[in-house]
């Protein structure tokens, strides 16, 4: 196999103020079997030293208008490999997920479909653990994954069903409502997500969460789901 034919996947991290995190989150992508070939870092804007790291630490940094459908977009037009990798900035992939991605790109009937991994956080705390294991059954169950969860998918695919849309949130479900169920499934391995902004306010946090969900699935207007979320 050439290194052409391996260099398979374009990850594409959006960015925000994400120097704590963005180079870890770069550094998780070594050691997957030579298949990633790019790690894109796009940035909406950030007034802290997020694409000097993200560039130092490998990474191609673009820069985009602030929103997180918009900048992942923007990072699926600018990437050249065949398959996409979209990741958050304070997310990393396990020596699992990355073995998995590996065997999963390798199969040309996997074009079809698009692939999501367990959450799990960096620290161990009851509430996280209760977060985690609720996200992995809804992911399991519903096939809604969010995007704190990776999303692996065939650019063919993406392009298919639309791509993300420039939409103020809600993007991530909004991709994989479109993909059905029938075209998305969990692999093996975690993507582990930092856990700082849940401690202390999990509860709350997860049922503002299920409450916005619950208003975008129902068709309520975004702007209103938005002003919910944010209040």
């Amino acid at each position: 196999m050439s290194d052409m034919d391996r260099s398979l996947v374009s990850v594409i991290i959006p960015t925000l103020d994400a120097e704590r995190t963005v180079g870890a989150a770069v550094a998780s992508l070594q050691g997957c079997g030579g298949i990633v070939g790019e790690v894109i870092v796009v940035d909406g804007g950030s007034a802290d030293r997020t694409t000097e790291i993200a560039a130092s630490s490998g990474a191609r940094v673009i820069r985009v208008a602030r929103g997180r459908g918009r900048q992942l977009d923007a990072g699926a037009y600018a990437a050249s490999g065949p398959w996409l990798l979209f990741l958050h900035a304070d997310t990393r992939l396990d020596e699992a997920a990355r073995q998995s991605m590996i065997g999963y790109v390798a199969v040309s009937e996997n074009q079809r479909v698009a692939a999501s991994f367990a959450l799990a956080f960096d620290e161990r705390h009851e509430t996280l653990v209760n977060i985690g294991r609720a996200a992995n059954w809804r992911t399991r169950t519903l096939s809604l994954p969010y995007g704190d969860q990776g999303l692996l998918i065939h650019r063919d695919l993406y392009n298919r069903v639309g791509g993300f849309r420039p939409l103020p949130l809600m993007e991530d479900v909004d991709l994989v409502l479109r993909l059905g169920r029938h075209r998305l499934t969990m692999l093996a391995g975690q993507a582990i997500t930092s856990g700082r902004r849940f401690v202390g306010r999990g509860r709350r946090r997860s049922a503002r969460n299920i409450l916005c969900l619950s208003l975008f699935l129902i068709g309520v207007p975004l702007a209103t789901v938005r002003w919910v979320y944010y209040r």
